[in-house]
């Protein structure tokens, strides 16, 4: 029987907490004036890609044209980006801010995704 002498004992990990808000307002759209102008003059592919980017299919927004005057697809995205992301908030203002500022909130999404610069990672899990 051998014994193994430990040189490096494991480290700590320090996890550095985000902000619990919003990393900027849902009328900041001029921090980014490019994304702000696409949002803007094409709200449809903006979303796509911004879905995209948060890990989502790409085709998710298109399913809001179906719907009725509350955006669902955008409210759903804004709610699990502040799970996700552990930002304070409400349903209810989940629900103005993606029935009144839609392109305003697909704005506000992309730019806490750059902010945060979270890695996504999608798994597949398949039987092989």
């Amino acid at each position: 029987m051998t014994s193994k002498m430990v040189i490096n004992q494991p480290r700590p990990v320090m996890v550095q907490r985000e902000s619990d808000e919003w990393a900027s307002g849902i009328c900041d759209c001029c921090d980014d004036v490019p994304e702000c102008c696409f949002a803007f003059w094409c709200c449809p592919c903006f979303a796509c890609k911004t879905t995209k980017a948060y890990g989502q299919c790409l085709c998710l927004p298109m399913l809001e044209i179906f719907m009725g005057v509350i955006p669902p697809i955008t409210m759903s995205m804004r709610v699990s980006m502040r799970e996700r992301y552990g930002i304070k908030g409400t349903m209810c203002n989940d629900c103005l801010c993606a029935t009144c500022c839609t392109s305003c909130v697909w704005c506000q999404m992309s730019r806490e995704m750059k902010r945060r610069k979270i890695q996504v990672l999608l798994v597949s899990a398949k039987n092989t």
